[in-house]
């Protein structure tokens, strides 16, 4: 359990992605990779980070340079540990919500947050972590007494830190 004054953030795989990569030349990604990075700098003042241990396995994939720098980029995070519990709950969410196989890990990301009762999970995913995704399982978490975390991209808690100004 996340206990702290701040609210926590879960860091999927997709923030360290987009916070490290290459300057994109598409305009969408560049806005994206821009929000990411404005956030993790305004963001660490004014949130709890955690991760869990599947976004250290998907950080290692791909390009060795590429791996590097997202690895270098979660030091400091603390790691949650997937258990038995999270492993049946995304179990659960991956048949109540219908996620492919392929994008299992998205289902272990939500069942972490839960479990861990963070309050928001952040992600640029929004395919499978989007508002159908989150209306589902807040439906199902309300009915099972578990809680619910929200999901948002960067630009969304850049827009609450604004708020709060």
């Amino acid at each position: 359990m996340v206990e702290s004054e701040k609210k926590s953030v879960y860091i999927e795989t997709t923030i360290p992605s987009y916070a490290t990569a290459k300057p994109s030349e598409n305009i969408i990604v560049a806005g994206k990779q821009a929000a990411t990075r404005l956030f993790w700098e305004q963001g660490q003042h004014e949130y709890d980070f955690v991760t869990g241990e599947e976004v250290l396995k998907e950080c290692q994939l791909g390009d060795a340079e590429a791996a590097e720098r997202r690895k270098t980029f979660l030091i400091g995070i603390p790691v949650l540990p997937k258990t038995q519990g999270i492993i049946e709950l995304a179990d659960v969410y991956q048949s109540l919500l219908k996620i492919p196989e392929k994008a299992k890990l998205d289902c272990l990301h939500l069942a972490t947050c839960v479990v861990a009762r963070v309050d928001y999970l952040l992600t640029w995913n929004c395919a499978h972590l989007g508002h159908i995704t989150y209306s589902k399982m807040r439906t199902y978490n309300d009915k099972h007494g578990l809680w619910t975390p929200f999901l948002v991209t960067p630009e969304d808690l850049i827009g609450r830190m604004e708020e709060s100004l």
